[in-house]
């Protein structure tokens, strides 16, 4: 798909179908991450919700990019225990709430519903930059798709630039010591290990920037 002005339906239902892909793909690793940090749990509960969401997209079909953000939000928050179901699924319930019920998404709407996500997990989990947790993926994606979106840049490079800011912060958690989470119970035998979930908010992210043909 090339950079167009807008994204559709089709785009929000692919990205979700290419995120249960590649947390499917990445379930083991993300499963290693969290088992040195965490719960051990992370891969499998991600797995299962967006296997899951697979299943909610094939018996219905959302007619807008935000009742498929909904769909996806209570798949999540109905399907995944630990930290992640809630995390996730408030954070594409507020990317739903963003865009509304507008068939068509630009650049700057992708940039307003990135950030009402990223604010909806600071909300619920309390976190913020530093903390070695997702928001150190998800802040840099923000402000670069801000930042893309206000420069002139379409959906596809909107996202691009999300998805390589989000696999940026990941990597920026190896150093970190945890102060959220069971991670921070750990003190500094936490450093040295990326957060599980900064890693998988980059996979999701890239798989919505591959969805809008970024790079095609």
């Amino acid at each position: 798909m090339a950079d167009s002005t807008f994204l559709t339906v089709d785009w929000a239902i692919d990205w979700l179908r290419r995120s249960a892909a590649v947390v499917a793909e990445n379930r083991m690793a993300l499963i290693e991450l969290d088992r040195v940090i965490g719960d051990g749990d992370h891969g499998e509960n991600l797995d299962r919700g967006f296997s899951a969401v697979l299943e909610a997209l094939d018996a219905q079909a959302p007619a807008t990019p935000g009742a498929a953000f909904k769909l996806a939000a209570m798949t999540l928050m109905s399907k995944v225990g630990g930290a992640a179901g809630p995390l996730y699924g408030t954070a594409f319930l507020r990317a739903a709430t963003t865009v509304g019920d507008a068939a068509e998404l630009d650049a700057a709407m992708l940039g307003a519903a990135l950030g009402a996500a990223r604010d909806g997990v600071v909300a619920r989990g309390k976190a913020e930059v530093g903390d070695k947790t997702m928001i150190d993926a998800w802040t840099p994606a923000v402000d670069a798709a801000v930042a893309a979106a206000a420069a002139g840049a379409g959906p596809a490079a909107v996202l691009d630039a999300a998805a390589t800011a989000a696999e940026s912060g990941a990597v920026s958690t190896d150093p970190l010591i945890a102060r959220k989470g069971r991670a921070s119970y750990l003190g500094e035998r936490a450093m040295g290990h990326r957060d599980p979930g900064a890693a998988s908010s980059a996979l999701i992210l890239r798989a919505a920037a591959n969805a809008a043909g970024a790079g095609a």
